[in-house]
């Protein structure tokens, strides 16, 4: 390949509204440019990465046994109905008319299309188990597209999806895409964490996330410092909290006239923030109910909804909470209601001697409160608490957090969409059964950034050398135009290219300076320059993308520093 006769448009300028390195970096470097917001066009130079990335996760999943097809990406409403997700999937959901009035989506996700293929294509256990993969665009609405295609609209994806005869099949078939994903992401030499994960929108039961580790991550990731596990803080769990002390304080009534938070409570009394308990009023499926958090602690959302009696609960009213607590937001507490009410204690809580809560009295607070003494036992108790930096670890390790970019998602969906479609097989008895399925993607286009994210420096891009659109970039320095100077580039070119080195020639004729500069902001991993001065001393100068100074090295420790044995 020949730079003269290739479409690189690079620049100085750091764009405006790029926020991130990878956004800046990849506009600089001309790998794409933007269409209309979060739709980017892939140029020819990004297009190389992201077929190289696209190879790697294809071999690895026919290595795995995933067979490729390839499925629309306009949908018809019909299937989503037989979900129920044409309502429930929400605003991302690009829902579209054609001219005869018929509605469709463009594809945010594929089961219910691979749904419809397996149940016209499967019909015995003897077809099981399969699991069909595809490399294909989506779409799905952001509300806020940001941080170029970190979260773009339309994307690339692989969304691979199992079918097997019972859970044990389907349980196998998970750990083979999990193992496969691994070795995607060590292939391409990114540093990663593969985290337990809550199922979200696309539901089932088991999940893992792989992030890419990078400051700039959007999830926080907590993991462990005594052994491999990780998973998102949605989901993590610290250790349990030690066995509740006993009463060591009487119960008292404490004014606090204008603290309404734990944090001025805190500091008011002298106490630490631990001692207090935050009072939280939810409306759930079975009523009102009242959280109570540790004060130094955040409420998970997520956990608390998989409560049982709660599911889609909400913050229960002013009105709502002066009817059942007898009081305003700022004081709130369990002890004495104005009317009976349901108590959820997070487990730290409920672990709890002597706590600070509101007293159901504006402008006062209860000291040295105590269960079983002060107010009952709580009706349940539960995890529903962010894990913190320090926290001791369910293995006895101590919890660390990480930022992830989130690049690929592995599911066991179990029998949702079978069940929800009709899809049955027929097992060795003959009869009539629903296959479980499982869901794997990973973010094609993604993983570009998210490696950019992970492989920069104020030169620009430094890619690892499995993505990087060339290998080897061979510069020409020939200012006074000698003939045996380009012959010189040309046979190595022809040289290392042979060998099964990605070689890029860069002949375009400019001075060293601008050269180099867009070699570095490219990220080519090698770069080898040839010249009239290196050609009288038998010397080519090398330099490697990732550090170190510029060598000046004879052919065959050339060689070898590219990794081509004589």
């Amino acid at each position: 390949m020949r730079l003269s006769q290739f479409h690189l448009h690079t620049s100085k300028e750091t764009p405006a509204d790029a926020e991130i390195a990878s956004h800046r970096l990849m506009l600089r470097a001309g790998l794409i440019r933007k269409l209309a917001a979060g739709l980017y066009t892939w140029s020819p130079l990004g297009l190389r990465v992201l077929r190289r990335v696209e190879a790697v996760v294809r071999e690895e999943m026919e290595r795995a046994g995933a067979v490729e097809l390839l499925m629309p990406s306009v949908q018809p409403r019909e299937l989503w109905e037989e979900t129920g997700r044409w309502e429930k999937f929400g605003g991302q959901l690009l829902k579209i008319q054609d001219r005869k009035e018929s509605w469709y989506c463009y594809g945010p996700t594929h089961e219910e299309v691979i749904t419809d293929f397996a149940r016209a294509e499967l019909a015995s256990y003897r077809q099981l188990p399969v699991t069909f993969f595809q490399i294909q665009t989506k779409f799905r609405d952001e509300i806020r597209p940001r941080f170029g295609v970190m979260r773009a609209r339309e994307f690339l994806m692989k969304d691979a999806y199992s079918f097997d005869i019972d859970d044990a099949g389907m349980a196998a078939q998970y750990q083979r895409m999990y193992d496969a994903y691994v070795r995607i992401f060590t292939r391409l030499q990114l540093e990663f964490r593969a985290v337990e994960a809550d199922t979200g929108a696309i539901g089932g039961s088991a999940s893992h996330e792989f992030h890419v580790l990078a400051d700039s991550g959007e999830d926080a990731i907590a993991f462990s410092t005594a052994t491999d596990y990780a998973a998102n803080v949605e989901l993590a769990q610290a250790a349990e909290p030690a066995a509740r002390a006993a009463p060591s304080e009487d119960m008292r009534r404490v004014e606090t006239p204008t603290q309404k938070t734990c944090d001025d409570v805190a500091a008011l009394l002298g106490i630490p923030l631990a001692r207090t308990v935050r009072t939280v009023a939810v409306m759930g499926a079975e009523g009102f109910t009242v959280v109570l958090m540790r004060g130094d602690h955040a409420l998970n959302e997520i956990k608390l909804a998989k409560l049982p009696g709660l599911g889609d609960y909400r913050m229960a009213t002013e009105a709502e909470i002066a009817d059942h607590l007898g009081s305003e937001p700022g004081f709130l507490g369990p002890v004495a209601p104005a009317r009976a009410i349901r108590v959820v204690a997070d487990r730290e809580v409920a672990a709890m001697a002597d706590f600070v809560v509101g007293a159901n009295v504006p402008g006062f607070h209860l000291a040295g409160v105590n269960w079983g003494r002060d107010l009952p036992e709580p009706d349940s108790v539960a995890d529903l608490r962010n894990v913190a930096e320090g926290d001791r670890a369910t293995d006895g390790g101590e919890i660390r957090i990480a930022r992830g970019i989130e690049v690929g998602h592995v599911f066991q969906l179990g029998r949702r969409y079978a069940e929800a479609m009709g899809f049955t097989v027929l097992d060795e008895q003959g009869k009539a059964v629903v296959p479980a399925m499982g869901c794997y993607g990973i973010g094609v286009s993604r993983i570009v950034a998210a490696a950019i994210e992970q492989n920069h420096d104020e030169a620009g891009i430094i890619w690892p050398e499995p993505m990087a659109p060339w290998q080897v970039a061979v510069c020409v320095i020939n200012p006074k135009q000698n003939p045996d100077v380009d012959e010189a580039a040309e046979a190595l070119h022809r040289e290392l290219r042979s060998a099964g080195l990605d070689v890029v020639l860069d002949d375009r004729g400019l001075r060293p300076g601008p050269m180099f500069a867009d070699i570095e902001l490219i990220g080519i991993p090698h770069r080898v320059v040839v010249s009239e001065r290196g050609l009288a001393a038998g010397t080519f100068e090398y330099r490697a993308r990732r550090g170190g100074d510029s060598e000046n090295l004879d052919r065959g420790t050339l060689m070898t520093r590219l990794g081509i044995a004589d």
